[in-house]
């Protein structure tokens, strides 16, 4: 009676873990990376300012500058509460706490973030799957049933939606918000790549709508940090779920430092959807190969044997996600992240002779 198998929750002992594949000599293009590094001298710079850290000394709580840095980059208007975790993940498994009592369920589109699933599971709480379409698209006639049906308190939406990388129509996605009895969340983690597109002029005009936001995809990602914006009933008691002193003072001082160089972030962001069209072009002129749109820093494709792709991808040195097996919609599907002009050329090479 030793063993973990005699003590874990069943649900636990079923789930696997979240896996990252070994990237170590490959083009690593299967994780939504930001494929540029700092400028030497910010690098330089940013060194010299973390080494005036204390970090014998534990987070401020709070941290006002970190939070007027998110507000001023992101756009956030004053009136509006910010919760910051380590890494948006931490912000969903926070919420899913928070909300599950006893019966109570979360609601998802599929396919999206594995991630909402497994909060769910790790919680304790009900999980329920809704299907897009064919095309990727809501159906918002099979979602509002289940709205009406299940009475979900928590409801994930990303958007733009990871791995299909498009936007759902505005108005399914308010039209589920007004329809929804608990909590909706939209996970906005892609939306420096949208062209505007957000939700976060709805926050305060709703009382049951969370915004959640990454800096990972901004070119942070090693920093581990997320926040989640929405009203302050709600955040109020998230933050009694959070735990004490989540982000680390080295991340703080890093991501406030380099948020207040804005430009230089936004002039990053700009030539990773500008490589997405490149490569999105050079897609198109591949046989055999169906590309989806995207709103996102990744493409999602479709090609006639998916395993066999990934496969031969490697074997040419260059790593992507397989999603065959994991959706029906997803059939032969490969998410491809955008990299460097140098990276995006390989990865077409590869890929016009894996797919042939």
């Amino acid at each position: 009676m030793k063993r973990a198998a005699d003590w874990v929750r069943e649900e636990i002992r079923a789930l696997t873990a979240y896996h990252v594949a070994p990237a170590a000599g490959l083009v690593k293009l299967d994780a939504m990376e930001n494929p540029y590094p700092l400028p030497p001298d910010v690098a330089e710079e940013l060194g010299r300012h973390l080494a005036t850290v204390a970090v014998n000394r534990y987070p401020d709580p709070g941290a006002p500058a970190l939070k007027s840095a998110l507000r001023e980059a992101m756009g956030i208007p004053a009136g509006r509460g910010i919760l910051l975790g380590n890494g948006s993940d931490e912000i969903l498994q926070v919420i899913a706490v928070a909300l599950a009592r006893p019966g109570a369920t979360m609601l998802a589109l599929e396919p999206s973030f594995a991630m909402y699933r497994m909060s769910a599971a790790t919680a304790g709480m009900g999980y329920a799957g809704v299907s897009l379409s064919p095309d990727f698209a809501i159906d918002l006639p099979a979602t509002l049933e289940a709205i009406g049906r299940l009475r979900p308190a928590l409801t994930w939406i990303a958007y733009p939606n990871n791995p299909t990388g498009n936007l759902f129509r505005r108005e399914d996605v308010l039209a589920i918000l007004e329809a929804a009895p608990g909590l909706v969340v939209v996970d906005e983690a892609y939306y420096a790549f949208s062209s505007g597109a957000t939700f976060l002029g709805e926050v305060g005009r709703h009382p049951n709508l969370v915004l959640v936001r990454t800096v990972s995809k901004l070119g942070l990602a090693g920093l581990r940090l997320g926040l989640a914006v929405g009203p302050e009933d709600w955040l109020a008691e998230f933050d009694k779920v959070r735990l004490p002193y989540n982000v680390n003072v080295l991340s703080a001082a890093a991501a406030t430092f380099l948020l207040g160089r804005r430009g230089l972030l936004e002039a990053q962001t700009a030539a990773i959807v500008k490589d997405r069209a490149c490569l999105e072009a050079g897609i198109d002129a591949i046989a055999g190969v169906r590309r989806f749109p995207s709103a996102a820093n990744f493409v999602l494709v479709r090609v006639p044997d998916g395993p066999a792709a990934f496969e031969a991808l490697k074997a040419r040195g260059i790593l992507v996600r397989n999603f065959h097996g994991s959706h029906p919609l997803l059939a032969h599907c490969l998410r491809l992240t955008v990299g460097t002009p140098d990276e995006n050329a390989r990865l077409l090479e590869a890929l016009t002779r894996a797919a042939g």
